[in-house]
């Protein structure tokens, strides 16, 4: 599996900045606070994705279940292979006591083939209790809970510099053709409207699933990512109409369709919050403040801002979502502990710890906003719980990785060949169409 982007959220500086350590020893106690140490002397063992920011801040909670407990920890970042790496860890006989599995196709795979072992009674009724049934559902097989959604991402969200929106005269749009509209008069007053990140094809996939899950509806969007749709259906022919509009303007796509193709995520950021702006705005999800604060040293609120990404064609405004999931491996040497650990992750307090150092959502409702250091990520925030049952995840992160999850392969070339060329919606559904039913079927 390749490593996805639902898993950088704002931290994706992780990604730009410091694809470093590959392990961690985490810390026993760091404080003499709470708990009982029940698990004094016990060490849990943690695999991710994570590595650089999102690596450190998450060792944070880590400490504080150790401070917590007595438990200590030790964590190692698996890179982008997490099904492989955890696979060959499992067969050696070294499998860690909890993944946190950051797409809904890799959980799946792994309780099928009886890695996991069931959340325990008081992590099923924290999540009852806080979380909408849509985070129940997405870390459930065939009704059984086995992950734990501590870590969301807000992937409905158009960021921009609010100098260029206010050079142009133009305030944050309601709908997608008032985006567009906006867009125009953006470029009329001399920057590009949008940079848009397409050599790396997800960036694609979610442009694609917002205007479908807004256009086309909710239930044809879970259909069509249960592949019980065909993408040759008309409604995804519409929803590639609706994306070509943007792809084969060249006043709206800064440098062209050429140009965006050798754009990566990074620096699709950078083309609107680095030294030399060429775009006006850019979409992708929250994680888009951790590049432009980090690496652009941009004051989020007022350097760098957002809107919610528009309501198009009188359907609702879409909220997309993607996250890491917590789930326990019934082959790890204490999986027990490890248990221990995802109880404390499903509370307020552990997730308040991320929140504080940033980067981070929690699709906890239970947490207070106010755990959250500024004003913007607060908003995501409000706006992710808030959107409740309605919330749907990555399409692409639920669709088998040949066809939703592999450069160069699937959803990901075709959506880079629609940018090149938008010209024939209707083939383009038909290709995807192929890939997608050869992939199910594997």
């Amino acid at each position: 599996m390749m490593r996805r982007r639902t898993t950088l959220l704002t931290g994706c500086t992780a990604l730009a900045l410091a694809l470093g350590t590959t392990a961690c020893g985490g810390g026993g106690p760091v404080s003499a606070g709470g708990g009982d140490k029940a698990l004094d002397g016990q060490t849990v063992t943690v695999a991710g994705v994570w590595s650089g920011s999102e690596q450190k801040n998450f060792q944070k909670v880590l400490d504080a279940f150790s401070a917590k407990t007595g438990a200590k920890t030790q964590f190692t970042s698996t890179g982008d292979n997490v099904s492989t790496v955890v696979g060959s860890k499992i067969e050696g006989g070294n499998a860690p006591d909890v993944v946190m599995v950051p797409q809904v196709g890799v959980l799946q795979q792994f309780a099928k083939k009886g890695w996991l072992k069931p959340l325990s009674a008081t992590t099923r009724k924290s999540v009852d209790d806080g979380f909408a049934p849509v985070w129940k559902k997405y870390g459930s097989v065939d009704g059984t809970l086995y992950g734990l959604y501590f870590k969301a991402a807000h992937k409905s969200t158009v960021w921009y510099s609010p100098d260029a929106l206010a050079q142009a005269g133009v305030k944050p749009p309601k709908t997608y053709d008032e985006m567009l509209k906006a867009g125009h008069t953006v470029s009329d007053s001399g920057l590009a409207a949008f940079s848009v990140a397409g050599q790396d094809g997800w960036t694609l996939t979610d442009w694609f699933e917002n205007i479908y899950l807004s256009q086309a509806g909710p239930e044809k969007y879970d259909a069509l990512a249960a592949h019980k749709l065909k993408w040759t259906d008309a409604s995804v022919v519409d929803a590639l109409t609706t994306l070509g509009k943007l792809f084969k303007d060249k006043q709206l796509v800064a440098g062209g369709q050429k140009e965006a193709l050798n754009t990566d995520f990074p620096g699709s950021v950078e083309k609107v919050f680095g030294p030399e702006p060429k775009a006006g705005m850019v979409y992708e999800g929250d994680f888009v403040a951790g590049v432009a604060h980090d690496q652009f040293q941009r004051t989020i609120g007022k350097d760098a801002d957002f809107f919610p990404f528009p309501a198009v064609g009188g359907g609702k405004a879409p909220v997309v979502s993607g996250g890491d999931a917590a789930v326990v491996l019934k082959d790890g040497k204490n999986a027990k502990a490890g248990m221990k650990l995802l109880e404390y992750l499903a509370t307020p307090e552990a997730a308040a710890v991320w929140a504080k150092a940033g980067g981070f959502l929690s699709p906890n409702k239970k947490l207070d906003l106010a755990a959250y250091g500024d004003d913007v990520t607060r908003a995501t925030a409000k706006s992710l719980v808030g959107a409740g049952d309605s919330v749907r995840f990555d399409m692409s992160d639920q669709a088998p990785a040949a066809f939703g999850g592999t450069k160069g392969a699937g959803e990901w070339k075709l959506l880079q060949d629609f940018l090149r060329d938008p010209s024939d919606p209707k083939g383009t559904a038909a290709k995807l169409e192929s890939a997608a039913a050869k992939a199910y079927q594997d």
